[in-house]
């Protein structure tokens, strides 16, 4: 990584390293194809600086802004008093209705201030609250069309559940646990890991049942596997309460509140602290490009008006995904965003975040219809939504200086730059970024070329095409290839073959062979070239055979490929399980050497017409030989350290499911005579379809 970002602070108003101005321009030192777009860096740099100063100014500074829950939605105090509120500034009059009040819709009336907040405090009962734990409650406003009335689920909610056999419309529920039943975090967080190695999760699939799973579930029988792969970090999918089960997660309706479908909200506080007992860092999938247009159990049309939360008319409505976007530019909008996120940390313990539909949020196009080509005029003008680069902004500004381990991951698809720099700099400041071409490229080949015709070069640009000093996730696959529609990787490369030879007692076939090589070669090369960061999605460690499709009404409500089958890999007799043991075999390598936070690999071989790539990356030797049906003996690479080499990584190895062609514990040495640019080289075996690591045979414990 590059030394100006890496010792460049991550606020706005911090410092830069080497005498860099803190003017937003200090990025054109790492990219100077940013320099025609100086006075578009020092705007929303300023732009940012003048928040803060409101900010600070009007709330007490970003931390007390971004707390916004302990001031909105229900609050209760020391003494048993209920205190609600909720910002609402074209309603008339309000009221707070319940099965505390028998849903009277006048006995309790609230009053509003001149901000449009409305208020109400409900004293205690006999020392307890006046509304009982988990019972239903609402809004009722009077509003200006006809003054007629409308009820809503509050927008701060902690807690909705769902009834489907009455309504798909959500129930807003007084979430207070007494005290000696609320959930105590047991563990410290886990330190900020140097090497990111992502196991992408979603709580409802994370059974082989055909069934919802539940929290406790996954914290029972997938935190363990996770733990025992060697992964670091969980990206947990579909949290946040969402509309629709099979909108993947999307569609958020209420954005305090963790989905009522996997269990308790205790539930999932006693999975995030197991998961920190073992060393695991949470991620949440956090979806702040969107939100659902439901009215009456979300945000949309919340007082009767379109440009509350959100852009009024066409601007404020996602065409594709048939949604609401939010008014990035409104200072209540932006505690309701910032405070969201400081309540998933504090509430919940997480760690950090994966920003979905960072693309939408940051152009006034949101993305659609528009290819990016990688021209700089793409990412600067009209195109731009400077208020949604400022909020990402401040958001990043905020997370980094409470939480200095805090971790964030940009999804996006245009390639935006100084996305991942830090903000000192001009920078957006986020963590990582997604590098979502790779497994386009590899879809793509499986679908439209012969193993044969596989070009070495563009493999190797593709997965090292990334900005000068900008973290990059690199994936072979994430959830968007598991869905239904499209295939997973050995979906591809086996088809229906996985349902008739992945038995060992049966016949290794040509099909078989070159799927679980390929497979595994693919993700190597994946891990050790593609980025910062490693991500895989649940079950495509072991090759899961399926796509993902959720209940829905053209699938007959079917869980049959709603579910992880980890059942197939628990079972001895079936190949799966050979998948399984080499990524549990390369996130611990990495553990151990930590290519993913070393410098980035230098490549000394991309040979066509061998189908061989040898690079070398975090001191030890990578060669892959991708040719369908040539195997090399006596094959000379290149390497700069010179000394005795052994395999670490063989992906023909028996115990991967490979056909053990290579011999376990050959020693490699080194001549001193310069090869491919490297200053010695030394002689491997590499049969077809076969990767293999090396490592300086001091360094091998």
């Amino acid at each position: 990584m590059d030394p100006l970002n890496q010792t460049s602070d991550n606020s706005i108003q911090g410092d830069t390293a080497g005498g860099v101005p803190n003017d937003g321009t200090g990025v054109i030192q790492l990219d100077p194809w940013l320099s025609p777009f100086k006075d578009a860096l020092k705007s929303r740099h300023s732009k940012v600086q003048q928040w803060i100063r409101t900010i600070n100014d009007t709330e007490g500074g970003l931390g007390k802004f971004s707390r916004g829950y302990e001031k909105f939605g229900f609050n209760v105090r020391d003494n048993g008093d209920i205190v609600y509120r909720e910002w609402a500034p074209n309603a008339m009059r309000a009221y707070l209705i319940g099965d505390f009040n028998g849903w009277n819709r006048d006995s309790h009336p609230m009053t509003k201030d001149h901000f449009g907040v409305w208020e109400i405090v409900l004293p205690a009962v006999d020392g307890h609250t006046a509304i009982p734990h988990d019972s239903k409650v609402k809004i009722s406003m009077v509003v200006p069309n006809d003054h007629a009335r409308q009820e809503r689920v509050p927008a701060w909610i902690k807690r909705v559940t769902q009834d489907l056999q009455f309504s798909p419309t959500y129930d807003a529920r007084f979430w207070n646990p007494p005290r000696d039943q609320q959930y105590v975090f047991k563990h410290p967080r886990p330190k900020k890991p140097a090497s990111a190695r992502i196991y992408e999760a979603h709580v409802g699939i994370s059974s082989p049942e055909p069934k919802v799973a539940s929290y406790k579930e996954f914290t029972h029988n997938v935190l363990p596997r996770i733990r025992d792969l060697g992964y670091n970090v969980i990206q947990l999918m579909a949290v946040m309460e969402h509309a629709y089960y099979a909108s993947f997660g999307y569609q958020i309706n209420s954005f305090f509140a963790a989905s009522s479908r996997y269990g308790y909200p205790d539930d999932l506080k006693e999975l995030i602290d197991t998961a920190h007992a073992m060393g695991l860092v949470v991620l949440l999938d956090v979806v702040h490009s969107h939100a659902s247009k439901n009215v009456e159990d979300g945000l949309n049309m919340f007082d009767n008006t379109d440009h509350m939360y959100f852009h009024e008319g066409t601007k404020g409505r996602h065409e594709l995904w048939d949604s609401r976007l939010f008014n990035y530019g409104s200072h209540e909008v932006l505690r309701f965003l910032l405070s969201n996120l400081r309540f998933w940390m504090e509430e919940y313990q997480f760690d950090g975040f994966r920003f979905d539909g960072v693309t939408s949020i940051l152009y006034t196009h949101h993305g659609i219809g528009t290819g990016f080509s990688g021209g700089y005029h793409e990412y600067f003008g009209s195109g731009v939504d400077e208020e949604g680069v400022v909020y990402l902004m401040l958001a990043n500004e905020m997370l980094h200086n409470i939480y200095p381990s805090c971790i964030t991951i940009a999804e996006d698809v245009s390639g935006m730059p100084a996305l991942c720099l830090a903000l000192s700099l001009g920078g957006i400041g986020f963590d990582y970024r997604l590098a979502m071409a790779i497994p386009d490229l590899y879809i793509k080949w499986l679908k439209e070329k012969q193993d044969i015709d596989w070009d070495m070069g563009n493999l190797a640009f593709t997965l090292t095409n990334r900005r000068h000093g900008e973290k990059t996730i690199a994936y072979a696959e994430s959830h968007d290839q598991a869905l239904v529609g499209d295939k997973s990787l050995l979906m591809w490369l086996c088809d229906a073959e996985l349902y008739t030879n992945m038995s060992t007692i049966s016949p290794l076939t040509p099909v078989i062979e070159r799927g679980l090589s390929l497979h595994k070669m693919i993700r190597l090369v994946t891990h050790g070239l593609g980025g910062e960061g490693y991500l895989n999605f649940e079950g495509n460690e072991f090759g899961h055979p399926e796509w993902l499709d959720f209940p829905r009404a053209g699938n007959a409500n079917s869980f049959h490929y709603a579910r992880r089958q980890f059942n197939l890999v628990d079972n001895q007799l079936l190949r799966y399980r050979f998948l399984n043991e080499f990524d549990k075999r390369m996130q611990w390598k990495e553990e151990r050497y930590g290519w993913l936070h070393g410098p980035q690999a230098y490549i000394s071989l991309k040979h066509e017409g061998d189908k061989v790539l040898v690079f070398e990356r975090a001191g030890l030797l990578w060669v892959f030989n991708f040719h369908p049906s040539s195997s090399f003996s006596d094959y000379r690479v290149g390497v700069e350290q010179e000394g005795t080499y052994q395999i670490i990584i063989d992906t023909d190895a028996a115990e991967f499911g490979g056909l053990g062609r290579i011999q376990q514990g050959t020693r490699f040495f080194t001549t001193d005579f310069a090869w491919n640019g490297r200053k010695n080289f030394l002689q491997v075996y590499v049969p077809c379809r076969t990767a293999i690591v090396l490592a300086l045979e001091s360094t091998i414990e």
